[in-house]
């Protein structure tokens, strides 16, 4: 009888070809994670980012990963210098101002429909449900702009013009930037917090003027500290206005 250390069976080569391999990422999910990674800061303005490291992270070739920063650059978060490499831009303050225009643009005339014509029961859940998961997530920027967007969408889905986020989300992509900067110790998260349940109270008690009013002095607040956030970041933050 062998004295041997006794070892597991191995696999054979045909079971392990029979292992199903997971599908790969397509371009769109690899652009959304990175954007994420740019907005939430976890990519800063002037990372140099390589298709190769990224390929390796997705485990994929460099064909999706340069579509994917395509599409980046194409939105202004990536640039490209020749003979020098891919880098993450710096957040923009007039890209920043413009965003905030267009926003305020939409979500005013969403509020003010809102506010008009009344919300579904299951859409001023959502809303509670938001502000709730903003309350719990003070301390976390990740989580609480998570339930910020949430906060948003939900006024755009309850008036049926979900679509429309989309935009949005392309047109404040910088505005997201400065936002998530600033908190929570610039822009404190109480404050932010407060001006969501102005936003909801005034569309739950039909004040379409209280609606607009609120959504304005809300959307207004990150340009409040942009010049005192250049400041203090001016790494990051290019001044361009």
């Amino acid at each position: 009888m062998s004295t041997g250390a006794l070892h597991p069976p191995q696999p054979s080569p045909a079971k392990e070809q029979m292992r199903p391999a997971l599908p790969p990422l397509s371009v769109a999910a690899i652009h959304d994670e990175i954007r994420n990674d740019i907005v939430m800061l976890r990519l800063r303005p002037g990372t140099r980012v390589s298709e190769n490291e990224l390929a390796r992270r997705f485990g994929i070739s460099r064909t999706p990963v340069r579509e994917a920063l395509f599409r980046l650059v194409e939105e202004g978060l990536v640039e490209v210098w020749p003979q020098r490499g891919t880098f993450i831009t710096r957040i923009s303050l007039s890209a920043v101002r413009r965003a905030r225009f267009v926003r305020e643009a939409m979500e005013v005339a969403i509020l003010r429909r809102a506010a008009e014509n009344g919300l579904s029961p299951g859409t001023f859940a959502r809303l509670d449900e938001a502000i709730a998961e903003q309350e719990a997530a003070r301390d976390d920027p990740a989580r609480f702009t998570h339930a910020d967007d949430a906060f948003h969408r939900a006024f755009a889905d309850g008036i049926d013009v979900g679509n429309i986020w989309s935009v949005l989300e392309r047109e404040k992509v910088q505005f997201d930037r400065l936002r998530f900067l600033s908190l929570p110790n610039v822009t404190p998260v109480a404050t932010l917090i407060a001006q969501h349940k102005a936003m909801l109270a005034a569309v739950r008690a039909g004040d379409v003027a209280g609606a607009e009013r609120a959504t304005r002095e809300h959307l207004s607040e990150v340009l409040k500290v942009a010049d005192t956030l250049a400041a203090t970041h001016a790494e990051l933050i290019v001044n361009d206005i």
